[in-house]
């Protein structure tokens, strides 16, 4: 197993259990302690667990958004199979409002290179982009929030309300048949509310995780979306159920 899967298993562990052991992960991956102290090591710098006397424990509870560096290595390989799906949807010449988050950066990779006018909330998302040509750039004004690194606030609302996008990929914490698209923070759906006005097609990326999940403020209703691209990790049962709705469903 390479050190991605692994580390991708630990954050899944921590994420369910809440703490894990390097014994336990010596055993469950077949090698050696010293190895599984460096995998924790290595995410411990990355800000993705706590470490602790002979294991680690997450840095998050349930009820709050998990940091970046822990999302940003999970189901990782599903979010690059849905930056690819997402960028092979969009049209040289566009002109395209790129959310933020672990998601939204997979698809800012797949689209290093092309011919697109991209607007984004997120400095992680601009930093992959930035010296990509012949892409044109725009970040947003607003206040950056630390560790995700968006900006938020009047100056990013104004910014999206002074343009029109022919698409917005936007991404989600929460995606319910019945709450529909939501968020963990309210400023962050405050301006995702402000993107899907001024877009003419929406695009929501979110890995199958998401799948009835429902966090703390609301974006908008499935209804409200035009392509949903996820991975085919979604259940058999979600994926008649969103087929109901106007949507199209992209399985990447």
């Amino acid at each position: 197993m390479r050190a991605e899967e692994r580390h991708n298993v630990i954050l899944h562990l921590l994420n369910s259990h809440g703490q894990v052991t390097i014994a336990d992960l010596s055993v469950r991956f077949a090698v050696s302690e010293m190895t599984v102290r460096r995998d924790l090591d290595q995410l411990a710098a990355k800000g993705a667990l706590r470490r602790t006397h002979g294991g680690a424990a997450r840095v998050s509870s349930g009820g709050v958004e998990p940091p970046f560096a822990v999302r940003a290595h999970l189901n990782a390989e599903a979010k690059r199979r849905i930056g690819r799906a997402v960028a092979g949807l969009l049209v040289d010449g566009q002109t395209v409002l790129l959310d933020g988050g672990s998601t939204a950066v997979a698809v800012a990779d797949a689209l290093v290179g092309r011919d697109l006018t991209i607007c984004t909330p997120s400095l992680h998302v601009a930093e992959v982009l930035a010296d990509s040509r012949p892409t044109r750039v725009m970040v947003t004004g607003g206040v950056i929030r630390p560790g995700e690194r968006a900006l938020y606030g009047p100056a990013t609302l104004r910014t999206l309300a002074d343009h029109r996008f022919d698409a917005y990929v936007m991404t989600a914490s929460g995606l319910d048949l019945s709450a529909g698209c939501t968020e963990w923070n309210t400023d962050d759906a405050a301006t995702k509310r402000t993107g899907l006005e001024v877009s003419s097609t929406v695009i929501a990326a979110c890995d199958s995780s998401k799948a009835g999940q429902v966090a703390f403020a609301r974006i908008c209703g499935l209804d409200d979306l035009d392509v949903l691209v996820t991975d085919d990790g979604l259940s058999p049962d979600h994926q008649a159920a969103l087929r109901g709705h106007r949507l199209d469903l992209h399985l990447a």
